[in-house]
């Protein structure tokens, strides 16, 4: 009998050892990053300069694994059905797992129970940027004009769910304006027809629109955060300009499947802090007006408290704006 047992003990120790041992020896080959849209997009390029940096710290190479459509839900849906040992790691912003909930019936996942958060990645800030012609020269005029033309006012947005659909959402609902959506598929396609003056606003990711507004391709009249950018420092938040509580900023964090060993998150935590904490990196981030966080804000504690609050925040206010789930 007590041969069985000590057989019956042993077999337990040879299923839970390797889960042990993979925790302990992590990483020993390379980690695949999930980003869940096309390459070229803010989000994507933010994943490719941490992940670099983050593959020098975890000693294995980081691999970006681009799954992009419907509004992200396929690449997270990938990331979260993949196996918890800490080599497919997601890298996804706030709309996909967030406001993803209010704008589709049914998602394949839950961002709350089948994802771990590592920790945050950076906030992207947003700008309103008109058409070039458009006869509004500050914020105070653009809202008069859009007012008072919303039967012939267009705005254009990179899709459903996109960073600025989420934007334009909020800023026609708190300014009570109802004109013509007009969605493309992708950030490119929208802001080229923008600089082309096919519709007449649009609010997008600060590092989408710079290079244009500083060619003089379009117009920059509002920021979406509460401080002015030191990209931009002429341009007043679109609070300060007239609209008051207007704050829309975009999150990108990194997750990993449900049942993830905590070591293992401990150790990919690690490697972002190494990455957000390398002096080039901020810089260099700082260029593209990246907000990248302090160590103490990017911890998986504080990222899941983040996707909370997004939750909280937006669901409500799409649901309030009338939009129908696809």
């Amino acid at each position: 009998m007590k041969r069985r047992v000590l057989l019956a003990a042993a077999a337990v120790g040879i299923v839970a050892a390797p889960l042990g041992v993979l925790a302990q020896a992590y990483p020993t080959k390379p980690i695949s990053i999930i980003v869940p849209f096309a390459a070229g997009g803010p989000t994507d390029a933010l994943a490719r300069i941490l992940g670099a940096r983050m593959s020098e710290a975890l000693g294995q190479p980081v691999i970006i694994d681009n799954v992009a459509g419907a509004g992200g839900t396929i690449g997270v849906n990938k990331a979260a059905k993949a196996a918890p040992d800490g080599y497919t790691v997601l890298f996804a912003h706030m709309g996909t797992l967030a406001v993803n909930i209010a704008l589709y019936k049914t998602l394949p996942y839950d961002s709350k129970k089948d994802l771990e958060p590592v920790g945050l990645g950076g906030t992207n800030p947003m700008v309103l940027v008109v058409k070039k012609d458009l006869p509004a020269k500050n914020f105070a005029e653009f809202m008069a004009y859009v007012k008072a033309n919303q039967k012939k006012a267009q705005y254009g947005m990179a899709g459903i769910g996109a960073a600025s659909h989420l934007g334009g959402l909020m800023l026609n609902g708190m300014m009570k304006v109802d004109v013509l959506e007009i969605p493309y598929k992708g950030t490119a396609p929208a802001l080229n027809d923008l600089v082309s003056g096919q519709f007449d606003y649009m609010v997008d990711q600060a590092v989408n629109v710079l290079p244009q507004i500083k060619s003089g391709n379009i117009r920059a009249l509002g920021v979406s955060t509460l401080k002015r950018l030191p990209q931009l420092p002429d341009v007043p938040t679109i609070d300060e300009a007239g609209l008051k509580g207007y704050e829309v900023t975009i999150w990108n964090g990194f997750f990993v499947p449900k049942g993830t060993p905590k070591d293992i998150i401990t150790k990919l935590n690690g490697a972002l802090v190494a990455a957000l904490s390398d002096e080039k990196i901020r810089v260099r981030l700082t260029e593209l007006a990246v907000d990248l966080p302090a160590a103490k804000d990017a911890t998986p504690e504080a990222m899941r408290d983040q996707l909370k609050a997004s939750i909280d925040k937006w669901v409500p206010t799409i649901k309030a704006a009338g939009i129908q789930p696809q």
